[in-house]
């Protein structure tokens, strides 16, 4: 009797953990990549001279390389304010008329695209934000140029570099050399902030999509477990009333 009641109750914990396991697969398979754009200093610090500033575009692409950045300058630092200190091979800076464009050959998918420049001085704030907008050899663009509002997190936060206060006795130095702008095909730090929005809008409507579509396939996943441990309860039940009578 003892092995037609356990055996029962051993097949309902079979099919309890097979089902766990296929649901844990499914969240899995459905979690968004994280990627993102992120800026550091070597010193950090308010009307700072001569600081490197290092970037890291991190590779969202499991079929396409990084081929170019464009990066928009906060205010209070210029075009002709900074100089390239380190690219990927092959890589050139070209100003435009709000920020700098890095490119050259396309990296590796999953590569992660790290530069540095040298900023002749840092301007006197509490924080710096650089909007990136990062283009992949397959035409795939990733634009990292959202601020918090209203407490929330944005979904593609532009690189944000925070500020100690100015040493005691530093000042504004003169302005740095005027530097000529390489016409670019990239929008303007306004026309891309309209761009990305209408992107933006497309982006959530197909992440609802996909969320939709998440959602009928964990749903179907449940309605199966539902299905498979109601059975097995159901067997170990009338194997139990079989022994009894």
């Amino acid at each position: 009797m003892s092995t037609s009641t356990h055996s029962p109750a051993r097949a309902g914990r079979r099919v309890a953990l097979a089902g766990a396991v296929a649901l844990t697969a499914t969240l899995a398979l459905a979690a968004p990549a994280v990627a993102h754009a992120e800026v550091e200093a070597d010193r950090p610090q308010a009307l700072a001279e001569n600081v490197t500033l290092s970037f890291v575009s991190e590779a969202e692409s499991d079929s396409a390389g990084f081929g170019k950045l464009r990066v928009v300058l906060p205010e209070g630092i210029a075009p002709g304010d900074i100089t390239l200190d380190e690219a990927p091979k092959g890589w050139k800076l070209a100003a435009t008329n709000d920020g700098y464009t890095l490119g050259g050959p396309a990296l590796k998918a999953g590569v992660d695209a790290e530069h540095k420049i040298k900023v002749r001085q840092l301007p006197d704030e509490k924080e710096l934000v650089f909007k990136t907008v990062e283009t992949y050899s397959d035409g795939e663009v990733s634009r990292w140029i959202e601020l918090p509002t209203g407490g929330k997190e944005p979904e593609q936060p532009a690189p944000v570099l925070k500020l100690k206060a100015a040493a005691a006795g530093a000042k504004t130095v003169s302005p740095g050399p005027t530097v000529s702008a390489t016409p670019s095909p990239a929008p303007s730090a306004t026309e891309s902030d309209v761009a990305a929005a209408a992107s933006d809008t497309d982006a959530r409507t197909a992440e609802a999509d996909d969320n939709s579509s998440t959602g009928v396939l964990i749903g179907g996943v449940l309605a199966a477990l539902a299905v498979l441990l109601g059975g097995a309860w159901w067997l170990v039940q009338r194997r139990k009333a079989s022994s009894q009578s």
